[in-house]
C-alpha cells in the first residue's frame, strides 16, 4: 500500500462559518414544496459551494441541515462510521467514473479511508488524516477496537494502526469472497454493519462476519440488498435496492442458508410496502431528466420529476435522541438520482411490520441542485442524523450509461469536476445536539454498562460492541441485572446480546427472558437459547422454548420456527411438526420452520401424517414439507412422497396434500401461503403509462436507450470457487415466489404406484399425470436421453460461474434464476438462456432489450473465460440441462460483434437462434 499519508488541519471558526452563510437556518421554503422551476439546459447544473448548495434544500418546517465537512476535507465520500471516541471515518471513492470518454483496463487504486476530527468541538470537522490509501473502489467500513474492517471487493481487510498515529500499519485478509473485483459498483458487495447480535452484516454479498472470542469469522449467508444495512431496536435488519425502498429480515437471513432445498425464503428481505406501493413513490423538487431511463414513458411525471425510486440506497433507522421523538424508529432512504432523502414510518399492525411515507407529496430532504447525491445516512453520537453527499454530476456506473443519459451528462456538463463531497447534520429548531465527546474505548465497565440505557442508540450500540470486544467478566453481574430488570425492553434486548457476545450468558437468564412481557425480548432469547438446544443438558431451556409454540405474537412465532432447527434431529422433527400444525398458515413462520428440517424431512413429514384429522394448517404443512423433499437431491425420500400420494390407505386430504407438494416442486404450483403479490401485504407500485411499442419514442428500446459505452474486459481477481458461501447457493426463491417450474425429478426406478395413480381415472389422476411429465427414471417411455455429466474442466467452470452469477447476475435474476417482475426475465426454461451458446453469449457481450427489462452488457466487464463460466452455470443450474459453454465460443462471438453499439432485441436473438438450429 502506498504511504502517501497526509494530514490536513483546517480551522473554521464560528465567524468564518457565519461569513460563508453556513450558520444554522430554518428553511423558509413552502411545504410541501412541489416541483420548482429550474433550468435543465446547458450550464444549468454548475457545482455550487456548500453555502449555495444548502440554499437549494427543501425540508419540513423546523428542520434544517448544518455543514459538517466539505471538500477538500472530504472528497467523493461513499460511506462513513464512527469510532468509540467520536471520530468520523469516511471511505472515499475517487475512482468511480472519473471520465465518460476513457476507462482504464482496471479500476485505479486511488481509493482512501480518511479520519475526520472536530478538534475545537464546534460541530464542524477541521482535521483530515489519511488512514489508508491505494484502495480499489473500497466502499464499506466498520471501526472496531480490534482494528478497522474495510470492504474492497473481493476482499475484506482488518487494518490496524499499531502505533496510534491513525495510519494503517498492518492489514489482515478476512476473506476474498466479498464480491468480485470486476463486478460493477452498484451490483457488487457492500456494507459492513455490526448489529446487536454481534454479526457484521453485508449487502449484495453471500458472506458476512461473526465476532466471537476476539476473532472475526466469515460465514455464509444469502445475498440481499444492494447498498447499505441498518437495524431497529429489536435487531431486525433492513436493506433495499434500486426501485424498492425498504426490505426487512423478519427472520435473520442466515437461517435460510442452511437448507439448500428451500423453494422460498419468506421473512428474509421481506418487502415493506402498502397496498398502493406508495413508499416507492418519490417527490423530487426539480425535474429529473438526468436519470438513466428518463426517456422511457412512465418514468417521469408530466412535470418532469421522477415517479419512483430508481437508486434507493443507504437505509437508516433513526435511533437518536436529539430530533423530534416522532422520528424515532423511522427509516430514512437516500435517492441520489432524484437528489433527495425520503422518510418512511414503520409500524406494527399486529400481523407484521408495515411502512408508509411520512409525507403525502413531499420528502424529508430534497434539493434543486442536480449534483446533490446522498448515498449514505448514519445515526450519530450527538443524537442527530448525518447525510453523506458524494456531490458529483455522474452517479450512474459507466457500463450502464445509456445514450440518452450520456447526452444529458455532456449537455449539462455534469462530467466534471470530481473530488468534491459534503457531509451534513440534520437538526431541528429548538433542539440542541449532544456535545458530549465520546470516550468509550477507555471507559470503565460501569460506564459502558450504564451506556446501554442511553436514549441514543449510537451510545448503546457502541457500548455493547466495546464490552463484547473487551470481554471483561466484571461486566457480567451488572449486565445480568439489566437483562432481568431494565425498564426499557430495548435495554433488556441489548444486555442479552452483550452477554451472549461475551459468551457469558446464563441459561437461567435466558429462561427468564423467554417469559418476558416484551415480544422483542422473547424473540431475542429464542435466538440465544439455541446454544443449549443441541443436547439434553438444559431441559429447562428446551421446555421454555417449546412453550412458545402457542405464542401468538408474529415476531416470536417467526423466530421460533427458525430456532427449532437447533434441536437434535429426533426432537426437531416432532417439534417442527407440532409448530406447523399451529402456524403453517403463516408463510414466514412456515418458511422459517422449513429451514430447520434439513436432515429431518422424512421424520417431520411422518409426524404430520400421523394424525388423520384434517385442518388447513396440517394440509399446508404436509404440502410444504413434501415440496421441500421433492425439491431436494434425495430420490429415495422423494419417492416416499409419491408413494404416499398414491396410497389408498391414506385419507384423501393427505394424498392431495402430498401431491400438492410434488406440484409445487416440479410444475410451479404456488407454495402454501403464497399471496397474489409480494410480502405479507400487497405491494403493487404505480402503473407506468402504456408504451406504444418497445422501439417507439418512450419505449424501452426507443431513441436513446442503447448503451453508450463498452468497457474492456477485466482480469479475474479473488475468489473464483465460492469459498465459505458454498452452502448458501440454495436456489431459494425468496420474496414470496414458489420455485418449481422447469425442474425435473430423477428417480432410480419407475414409481409404479404413482404411475398407477395417474392412470386409474380418479380425482387425483389428472394432477398426477401432470407431475409425471417432470419425473424421469431409467427406461421411461419418451424420456429424453440422460444428460451427459460435466467433465472435470466443465465442473470447474460451473463452480466458478456460480460465483460470477452470485456477484453480478443474482441481484436482478435472483438466487433461483426466476428473475423479478419488471426488472429481469426468468432464466429457468428460457429459450435464449438455453439456446445456441453463440446466441446466448451475445446477450452478455452487448446487452438485450426485452419486454420485461433491459439487460446491460455485463459481459463487457468479464473476460471470455468468465462469460463461459457463468453461462455454463446458468445452463446447468436449477434442473436445467443445457450444454456447457467453452471460452473459445465467447472469443469467436466477441470478435464477430466487436463493432456493435446497441443491445440486441428479442426478435433478433430469436431469429439467430432459429438459423443456428436449422443449420444443425
Amino acid at each position: 500500500m502506498a504511504k502517501s499519508h497526509t494530514v490536513v488541519l483546517i480551522l473554521l471558526g464560528a465567524t468564518a462559518l457565519a461569513a460563508a452563510g453556513l450558520e444554522p437556518q430554518s428553511s423558509t421554503h413552502p411545504w410541501p414544496p412541489g416541483v420548482q422551476a429550474v433550468s435543465t439546459g446547458p450550464d444549468s447544473a454548475p457545482p455550487l459551494s456548500p453555502a449555495d448548495a444548502m440554499k437549494t434544500f427543501y425540508m419540513p418546517p423546523g428542520y434544517h441541515v448544518e455543514l459538517v465537512a466539505s471538500e477538500p476535507l472530504v472528497q467523493d465520500p461513499v460511506a462513513m462510521d464512527w469510532d468509540a471516541s467520536g471520530r468520523l471515518w469516511v471511505v472515499e471513492m475517487p475512482g468511480f467514473v472519473q471520465d465518460l470518454a476513457t476507462v482504464e483496463p482496471n479500476p485505479a487504486p486511488i481509493g482512501r479511508v480518511v479520519v475526520l476530527e472536530d478538534t475545537n468541538h464546534d460541530g464542524t470537522m477541521d482535521k483530515r488524516t489519511v488512514f489508508a490509501d491505494g484502495l480499489v473502489l473500497a466502499r464499506a467500513i466498520k471501526v472496531t477496537e480490534h482494528g478497522v474492517l474495510v470492504g474492497e471487493p473481493p476482499y475484506v481487510w482488518l487494518m490496524r494502526d499499531t502505533d496510534g498515529d491513525l495510519h494503517v500499519d498492518t492489514k489482515e485478509q478476512l476473506t476474498d469472497d466479498y464480491g468480485r473485483r470486476e463486478g460493477r459498483v452498484e451490483e457488487n458487495a457492500s456494507s459492513l454493519f455490526w448489529a446487536m447480535d454481534n454479526r457484521i452484516y453485508t449487502s449484495n454479498s453471500d458472506v458476512e462476519f461473526h465476532f466471537a472470542n476476539g476473532t472475526f469469522t466469515a460465514e455464509p449467508t444469502l445475498s440481499r440488498g444492494e447498498w447499505g444495512v441498518t437495524e431497529d431496536d429489536a435487531g431486525h435488519i433492513y436493506r433495499n435496492s434500486n426501485e424498492s425502498a425498504l426490505h426487512v429480515d423478519l427472520v435473520p437471513t442466515q437461517y435460510f442458508a442452511r437448507n439448500a432445498a428451500l423453494l422460498r425464503t419468506r421473512g428474509s428481505y421481506e418487502t415493506l410496502n402498502s397496498a398502493d406501493g406508495e413508499i416507492n413513490t418519490v417527490w423530487p423538487v426539480r425535474p429529473t431528466p438526468g436519470t438513466n431511463r428518463a426517456y422511457q414513458q412512465g418514468i417521469d411525471r408530466p412535470d418532469g420529476s421522477l415517479v419512483r425510486f430508481t437508486s434507493a440506497c443507504g437505509p437508516m433507522v433513526y435511533r437518536g435522541d436529539r430530533l423530534p421523538p416522532d422520528l424515532y424508529g423511522n427509516a430514512f432512504v437516500a435517492e441520489p438520482a432524484a437528489n433527495l432523502v425520503s422518510r418512511i414510518v414503520i409500524s406494527d399492525d399486529g400481523s407484521g411490520l408495515q411502512a408508509r411515507k411520512a409525507y403525502p407529496q413531499g420528502e424529508f430532504l430534497a434539493s434543486t441542485d442536480e449534483r446533490f447525491r446522498p448515498v449514505f445516512i448514519s445515526n450519530a453520537p450527538d443524537g442527530t442524523l448525518y447525510i453523506v453527499d458524494m456531490y458529483r454530476g455522474i452517479i450512474q456506473q459507466r457500463a450502464d450509461v445509456t445514450e440518452y443519459l450520456r447526452d444529458q451528462i455532456l449537455g449539462r456538463k455534469l462530467e466534471h469536476p470530481t473530488g468534491l463531497g459534503r457531509i451534513y447534520r440534520v437538526v431541528y429548531d429548538g433542539l440542541s445536539r449532544d456535545t458530549t465527546v465520546p470516550a468509550l474505548s477507555n471507559a470503565p465497565v460501569t460506564a459502558l454498562v450504564q451506556a446501554l440505557t442511553h436514549p441514543n442508540g449510537w451510545w448503546r450500540d457502541t457500548a455493547e460492541r466495546v464490552l463484547v470486544e473487551r470481554g471483561d467478566r466484571s461486566a457480567v453481574a451488572p449486565l445480568t441485572t439489566l437483562a432481568r430488570t431494565a425498564n426499557e425492553s430495548r435495554t433488556r434486548v441489548q444486555a442479552l446480546w452483550t452477554l451472549d457476545g461475551m459468551d457469558a450468558i446464563d441459561p437461567d437468564v435466558v429462561v427468564h427472558a423467554l417469559a418476558d412481557p416484551s415480544r422483542d425480548v422473547r424473540a431475542t432469547a429464542l435466538r440465544i437459547a439455541e446454544r443449549w438446544l443441541g443436547d439434553d443438558s438444559h431441559p429447562a431451556v428446551r421446555s421454555a422454548v417449546l412453550a412458545l409454540t402457542s405464542d401468538n405474537d408474529w415476531a416470536v412465532r417467526d423466530q421460533l420456527g427458525a430456532t427449532l432447527g437447533a434441536l437434535p434431529a429426533a426432537a426437531r422433527a416432532t417439534a417442527v411438526a407440532a409448530f406447523l400444525e399451529h402456524h403453517a398458515d403463516d408463510p414466514v413462520a412456515l418458511d422459517a420452520a422449513l429451514s430447520s428440517i434439513s436432515g429431518s424431512e422424512t421424520a417431520t413429514l411422518d409426524a404430520l401424517l400421523a394424525t388423520s384429522e384434517e385442518t388447513p394448517q396440517r394440509a399446508d404443512a404436509i404440502a410444504a414439507v413434501a415440496a421441500t423433499i421433492v425439491r431436494g437431491d434425495d430420490s429415495v425420500i422423494a419417492a416416499h412422497v409419491l408413494d404416499g400420494a398414491a396410497s389408498a390407505s391414506r385419507p384423501a386430504w393427505q394424498r392431495s396434500a402430498l401431491l400438492r407438494g410434488a406440484e409445487v416442486a416440479l410444475i410451479g404450483a404456488p407454495m402454501p401461503g403464497t399471496p397474489a403479490s409480494v410480502g405479507r401485504r400487497t405491494a403493487a407500485g404505480p402503473a407506468a403509462g402504456a408504451t406504444p411499442c418497445p422501439t417507439c419514442p418512450g419505449g424501452r428500446a426507443g431513441p436513446g436507450g442503447a448503451y453508450a459505452y463498452s468497457t474492456p474486459s477485466l482480469n479475474r481477481v479473488g475468489g473464483v470457487t465460492g469459498g465459505p458461501a458454498g452452502a448458501a447457493r440454495a436456489a431459494t426463491a425468496g420474496r414470496g415466489r414458489a420455485g418449481g417450474a422447469g425442474r425435473s425429478l430423477q428417480l432410480t426406478s419407475e414409481p409404479a404406484s404413482f404411475v398407477a395413480l395417474a392412470s386409474n381415472g380418479g380425482d387425483l389422476a389428472p394432477r398426477a399425470t401432470r407431475v409425471l411429465t417432470r419425473i424421469v427414471w431409467p427406461g421411461k417411455a419418451g424420456a429424453p436421453a440422460p444428460v451427459a455429466a460435466l467433465t472435470a474442466d466443465e465442473q470447474r467452470r460451473f463452480d466458478a460461474g456460480r460465483t460470477v452469477y452470485q456477484n453480478i447476475c443474482q441481484a436482478c435474476h435472483q438466487p433461483d434464476g426466476r428473475g423479478q417482475e419488471k426488472v429481469a426475465a426468468s432464466l429457468v426454461g428460457s429459450t435464449l438462456a438455453l439456446g445456441p451458446a453463440d446466441v446466448t453469449a451475445r446477450i452478455l457481450l452487448n446487452g438485450k432489450e426485452g419486454s420485461i427489462g433491459l439487460m446491460p452488457p455485463v459481459g463487457q466487464v468479464l473476460n471470455d473465460e468468465q462469460i463461459a463460466d457463468v453461462l455454463t452455470y446458468v445452463r446447468r443450474e436449477w434442473g436445467q440441462t443445457g450444454s456447457p459453454v467453452d471460452p473459445s465460443t465467447i472469443a469467436s462471438v466477441r470478435a464477430q460483434t466487436a463493432g456493435r453499439a446497441r443491445p440486441w432485441t428479442n426478435d433478433e436473438l430469436l431469429a439467430l437462434a432459429a438459423r443456428e438450429r436449422s443449420a444443425q
